[in-house]
Formats: C-alpha cells, structure tokens, sequence
C-alpha cells in the first residue's frame, strides 16, 4: 500500500502546485489589465487627456473655452495691443490649443468696473483692463491675480465744453464727467489736488453719454482718451490737460485671471504671456499693418492710430519696474481717497 499512498500524494501535489500557479497567472493577468486601464489609453483619473499636442501638453482640469474680456466695442470684437494682434491673427488661439483651449470668447465691456463683476461672477476668466477697477477690485476682495501689464503709458485728457473753462482751475465749482471707478477717475482726481480745486462735482457718466452731456452744456468738462478724446479737441472742445504732462498719473493695464481659473490651470500665466510675447514678435514684423488693424477697430486713420498708440509703448515683458511703480502710486492714491476698500501690497497680487 505504500508505493500506491506515495503515487496518490504525488499526483494530489501536483494538482495544488498547478492549481496555485494558474491562480497567480489570473492575478497577474487581473492587474496587468488593471494598469492599462489606469494609463494605457493618455486618460488620467480625472477624465481628462493626458495626451502630448504639437509641442505642448493638454492639462486634465483646463476647460476647453477661454472667456476673456476688454475694454471698448469694435467691429472685430478684439482689444488692441499685442493681445488683440494675437487674436486677430489666430497666433493665441494657436498657443493655447497645446494645452486643451480650443475656443476663446471675446467679450468687450464699457468700463472696468462692469469688467471686474463680470470675473467677479465668474463669467469670465482673465479680463484686460485699466489699473484702477482692477485694484480697487481686489481691494473688495476680489479673488484675482495680476499676470501682466502690457502697458504702462495710457494718457487720459481733460476736455472742457466749448466757450466753457479754459484752465483746470475754472472748474472750481462746476460738473465734471468721469466714469466713476476708471482710471481716468483717479487721474481727474490727482489732477485737481494738484491745481489746487476743492470745490467740484463729479458725476458718473459712460464716455457716449459723457460726450453728448458735453456737447449740450450739462457739464463743464469730461474726462476721455485716444483718438475719441483727440476728435473733441479737433471739433472745438477746450484741451484743459492730459496725464502726458503728469507722468505720475498715467495709468497702466492690468490682465489678470480669477484664482478659480487658476486652480484649474495653474501654468496659464506663463502660458498666456509666452502666447503674449509671440503675437508681439510678430507685430513688430507687421508695423503697418497693425496700425491698419488699430484704425479699423478704432474708426480712424492708421496715422493718428499710430499716433495715440505707437508699438513703443507696448511692453514686451510681464512687468516692467516702471509699471510697478506706477501701479504702486495709483495703489496709494485710491487708499487714501478712500475709493479703493484696504491697503495691500502689490507683491501679494502680482503672479511673476
């Protein structure tokens, strides 16, 4: 009986040796299935692709439409400056497609403030703007970052009403126009503490409805910019100033992105910037033509398009220490007049 005992363990051994090597060959087989599920197919755990584009890589929690806003109404629907350049000619789009955007929305708003609630809500992701409503903004406690100033050189003038005021100081006591929040705001402000005027009345007006008030006597002065502000004074309207000689009340532009977007695509700035500084490369190679584009969307002639906005003025980085400094002295000014709601340091706004 023994050789037949030891036959019969033999062959039970083998059948439990076989039968632990297939299950360990099943368990192999479950988690090599498990893992190219897991990484096999460029999705990540989010949902997202993880896959490689034309030379950049798509981020799994980036939305695929991009909702910018600016300010001012054309029939391109596009700001100027680089950024707009850079829309107009699709070299943004491009940029952005390498990382999932494969829509941008262009919104044009009135003023700042209208801007500032628009990415307030939500409605928007990254908005370019005035200095101002974007600092008295985040003053409020807006939950934005600043990613770039591409410009550090933004003149607003003084136009007083025809046979009205012909200095800044003959508006003691009259009606001034202003968009209330803007920078030509702080910059009409600044300039009367500066002449010396105390006693005056400031009245929140949108540039049309500020113009047509001028044109019939409502107010004694308006604040305005560019080629709209050049045409009043072409048409007879008094030139009282303009911030070309007060270099301390210039104002800036501000782009900056709401802190949702940036939790969803934390690399944006310097994605956007880099997209920036291509559009801007590519101006300079197209200097005619982009005074072109500036006069179709702002209704004028490239000469005085160049003349109110020359390439010069355009920065061809993020931040520049003169636009700093500027942006640190409009910081102060609104704190002290009470329109901006608490002091900060610019440092802790800017993204660099």
């Amino acid at each position: 009986m023994k050789p037949a005992y030891r036959e019969i363990q033999g062959k039970r051994s083998k059948r439990i040796r076989f039968a632990l090597l297939t299950t360990i060959m099943m368990v192999m087989l479950v988690l090599q299935a498990c893992g190219n599920n897991a990484g096999g197919n460029g999705a990540s755990s989010s949902g997202g692709s993880s896959t490689e584009k034309s030379g950049g890589k798509s981020e799994s929690n980036v939305p695929a439409v991009l909702n910018f806003g600016f300010i001012g109404s054309n029939k391109l629907n596009v700001p100027g400056g680089a950024e707009g350049w850079g829309f107009y000619k699709g070299i943004i789009q491009e940029e952005l497609k390498k990382y999932g955007i494969t829509e941008v929305k262009l919104t044009g708003f009135p003023n700042g403030p209208d801007q500032t609630e628009s990415l307030i809500s939500g409605r928007l992701d990254i908005g370019s703007l005035g200095d101002t409503p974007a600092i008295i903004a985040y003053a409020s406690g807006a939950k934005t970052r600043l990613i770039s100033q591409s410009s550090a050189n933004t003149i607003g003038y003084l136009i007083g009403k025809k046979d009205g005021p012909k200095t800044v100081k003959d508006l003691q006591g009259k009606t001034i126009a202003i968009q209330k929040g803007s920078f030509m705001h702080r910059y009409v402000v600044g300039l009367l503490q500066e002449e010396g005027v105390t006693d005056y009345k400031l009245v929140h007006m949108l540039i049309p409805d500020a113009t047509a008030a001028l044109a019939r006597g409502d107010v004694e002065a308006t604040t305005n910019l560019g080629v709209p502000a050049l045409k009043l004074i072409d048409q007879g309207y008094t030139h009282l100033d303009d911030a070309s000689k007060h270099p301390n009340l210039l104002g800036t532009s501000a782009t900056v992105v709401s802190e949702d977007y940036l939790a969803k695509f934390p690399d944006f700035p310097k994605v956007w910037n880099e997209a920036r500084e291509k559009a801007l490369a590519d101006l300079k190679q197209h200097e005619d033509e982009y005074y072109q584009f500036l006069a179709e969307i702002g209704d004028t002639t490239p000469e005085l398009a160049k003349q109110v906005n020359p390439i010069s003025d355009i920065k061809d980085t993020a931040f520049i220490d003169e636009g700093t400094k500027l942006l640190e002295g409009t910081k102060n000014f609104l704190v002290e007049e009470k329109l901006a709601k608490k002091d900060f340091n610019i440092s802790d706004w800017q993204l660099k």
